[in-house]
Order: C-alpha cells, then structure tokens, then sequence
C-alpha cells in the first residue's frame, strides 16, 4: 500500500471491536503495514452519530479511502431503513464534496435466526442501494461469510460471540480478509 494513502474507517460496534481484543482493523494493519489507517468507529454508534460527528471524525482526515461499515446499530437501535439511507448518502455526499475520496460500503456477516437475517438484510440491501445509486464500491460481507463457513463445513455459531450481534476473533479474521482483498484491488 502506498505510503501517501490514508484510509479511514468510520462505523459503529463491529469495526471499534466490542467484545474482542483484536479486531478486523487491526488485522488490515498488520496486513498492509505501509498503510496509514484511522479508525474512528465506535461502540454502539449508528449512522445518526456518523452524519453528526463528520467533520470532526472524517473531515479533519481527509482520507484517500473512505470505509464505512454501519447497518448492526442501526438495525437494532432502531434507525428506520429510510434514515439510515438518507445518512449514508449524507455522509457519502458531505465526503465527495469537501476531499472527494474513494469510498467502500461494508454490509455485516450473516446471522443463524432467519428473522434476525431478514431484519439485517433489509439494511444490507440498502447499503447495495447506495452503492449503485452513488457509485461506491461495496463489500458483501454477509455473502464472503456464508461462501467460506459453507466451504469449511463449520457453523456461523464458530465466528461470532455469545451476542450474535458481534463476530468473536475468528469472526473479524474473515472480515479482514474479504476487506484487505478490496483494498488491494483499490490499491494496485
């Protein structure tokens, strides 16, 4: 990774880590070491927290590379579907106008209850919507996910904690890797 990209990481409890003592951010910096990577997520934030707090958290950066990774909060704190779209394009919009980065959306990993994962899918969707009507780039999480915990033969219960909610260590080693694939490729 060149040097003289910055990368920023703007999200609520997966990418601050709850729960776990390494996450996938960390991971990406032991991966592409040469990277300067900023995470300024945090627990329990929602897309509300990320329009609100803009300037201070990703302005002042004005990174190169602009990853979001929201929808778990939002979901369940609850933020309607049509607000967390309208605060996604928000910050998408506010980020192209003042330093116009590279931008990736990130969805989540899947869940075991079917009503849980019709829940989240609903904002999975969204940030797909987003994507294509914004011209982002876009991680599929949930479906790097479910391809190589059916390959290994093992169950979803193997990579998330107590709280499905929040992926356990093995859990965010999946997100790094369907993450750094991304960069790389928005690297070369």
């Amino acid at each position: 990774m060149d040097t003289n990209k910055r990368l920023l990481i703007r999200g609520g409890s997966i990418p601050a880590g709850y729960g776990v003592q390494r996450n996938y951010v960390d991971i990406i910096r032991e991966t592409l070491p040469s990277a300067e990577i900023v995470n300024q997520s945090r627990i329990k934030d929602t897309t509300f927290q990320g329009v609100w707090t803009f300037h201070e958290d990703i302005d002042i950066h004005k990174p190169d590379i602009l990853m979001l990774h929201f929808g778990v909060d939002d979901a369940y704190q609850p933020v309607y579907r049509s607000e967390f779209k309208e605060n996604l394009v928000q910050i998408v919009r506010l980020a192209r106008k003042r330093f116009n980065p590279e931008i990736i959306l990130l969805t989540s990993h899947p869940f075991e209850n079917p009503y849980d994962m019709e829940m989240i899918y609903i904002y999975y969707r969204t940030i797909r919507e987003v994507a294509v009507d914004l011209d982002c780039d876009m991680v599929p999480v949930h479906v790097y996910w479910s391809g190589i915990i059916e390959e290994r033969g093992e169950s979803l219960s193997e990579y998330v904690q107590k709280d499905c909610r929040y992926p356990n260590e093995r859990g965010h080693e999946l997100y790094a890797e369907a993450v750094v694939h991304k960069l790389k490729e928005r690297l070369l």
